[in-house]
């Protein structure tokens, strides 16, 4: 039930900052791809935690959720190759856009700064475990939902764009960026919600650059390294 009404939450605060939008562009909205964003993420939700914890995590003695990771990258994949969303449509390729070279000079500055941080504020390395499941799995499956599947969804729902530096970004883009400042940051538990401002801001702050990343070079594979240095970075020293 606390994830149900996190859920909840998640999904009312982002009806919420939509409706103004909707109100003074109301031919530039399509609600149908809305609902599709907003049900998606509900069983992207459901997947990452294996059904609520119904189903158990495997390997049974591991630290880190990676069954729970794996469901909810597949469940991403199977979304993908729908034909309203195909793979391409979704960033899922390895080519670039042409002028992407500010992106690499941006994606080479974010990961000089993780790296520094990390050094900076070393307490030693973390177990091979951890350090194989931050250098894999937060940024492929979490890129390929936020800046993917969900990231189309939403785009196609708010059909606005404006160029930022090159990259073509939507209200929906933004709206993906609270979703997941809010996964990270605002819960349920104990009959009462914990919303953590930091969290929200460190996590929600940062995939704006993600965001631009994945509009201006047409591909997630920047987020994705982009991600994995982020979380990997500090379980090495």
């Amino acid at each position: 039930m606390d994830e149900v009404l996190t859920l909840l939450a998640h999904v009312s605060v982002v009806i919420a900052l939509a409706i103004p939008l909707v109100v003074a562009a109301r031919s530039r909205f399509r609600m149908s791809w809305f609902v599709a964003a907003l049900t998606l993420y509900v069983l992207y939700d459901l997947l990452l935690t294996r059904g609520v914890g119904v189903v158990p995590n495997w390997p049974p003695d591991s630290s880190w959720n990676w069954l729970g990771k794996f469901l909810a990258l597949a469940g991403t994949l199977v979304v993908a190759s729908l034909p309203r969303f195909g793979f391409k449509r979704c960033g899922f390729t390895l080519a670039q856009k042409p002028g992407s070279g500010l992106a690499w000079v941006v994606l080479g500055l974010l990961c000089a700064v993780y790296f520094y941080m990390a050094i900076s504020g070393a307490d030693g390395h973390d177990n091979w475990e951890t350090i194989a499941f931050q250098w894999t799995m937060p940024g492929l499956d979490e890129e390929l939902f936020y800046r993917g599947t969900l990231l189309l969804a939403m785009n196609e729902a708010f059909r606005g764009r404006l160029s930022v530096a090159g990259a073509p970004i939507s209200y929906g883009g933004l709206l993906t960026c609270v979703l997941f400042g809010l996964a990270h940051g605002l819960s349920y538990d104990s009959g009462m919600y914990d919303f953590s401002a930091s969290m929200f801001l460190v996590t929600g702050v940062p995939s704006l650059i993600l965001l631009w990343l994945r509009e201006k070079t047409g591909s997630v594979v920047m987020p994705v390294i982009a991600h994995n240095v982020a979380n990997g970075a500090f379980t090495l020293f």
